[in-house]
């Protein structure tokens, strides 16, 4: 049985859809949510569903071992960023190489890199008039959003749409796509 640990910095969708999904799995299980921000949604959904979890500063994440004794103490295989919006550090990058993903709310490489996550993604989206936007799921590196891609799928956008109806298109297509990816990325692993 895989161990999972999500790092999660927002309300948590992602993340409880993941922790849902694999409650039924026989391969793997959510066993550890980390978060960045004491008041994270993130952290009573996991709650909610027995998960354990643990919250710690930008500080913390950068120049102590907390987040990565953590990730010992539960025995994690598997790394998955749910709205996690700091970069994971060299240490926890080496220790767990081919071994993280994240989800990122564009067709990257558009519409990536430092700063850009949720609704300023789908402003700059709508901004530039695009006609697609999508989501890629990708291994992680030590740079924002730059890491192999393992997944991409794509919706149509109009010029009616909005940031919000965006954003409501790539949501959807989170809950529908990102723990089928992650459970075929397991498999993958020896």
């Amino acid at each position: 049985m895989r161990n999972i640990a999500i790092f999660a910095s927002g309300s948590g969708t992602n993340a409880e859809n993941i922790i849902s999904f694999f409650k039924e799995s026989k391969t793997a299980k959510v066993t550890l949510l980390l978060a960045n921000k004491k008041d994270a949604f993130a952290i009573e959904r996991a709650r909610k569903n027995s998960v354990a979890n643990l919250t710690f500063s930008s500080n913390e994440l950068k120049n102590s071992s907390l987040v990565l004794d953590a990730l010992e103490l539960y025995d994690i295989d598997v790394i998955i960023l749910a709205g996690f919006l700091l970069l994971v550090p060299t240490d926890i990058i080496e220790k767990y190489r081919g071994r993280i993903i994240n989800i990122h709310p564009a067709l990257l490489p558009a519409y990536g890199g430092k700063g850009m996550y949720g609704e300023k993604v789908h402003e700059a989206v709508v901004a530039a008039r695009e006609s697609k936007s999508g989501i890629t799921i990708h291994q992680v590196n030590e740079k924002f959003d730059d890491g192999d891609i393992i997944f991409q799928v794509e919706c149509s956008l109009t010029h009616e749409d909005t940031p919000e109806s965006v954003a409501a298109k790539i949501h959807e297509l989170e809950q529908e796509h990102f723990p089928n990816v992650i459970d075929l990325f397991i498999d993958t692993l020896k």
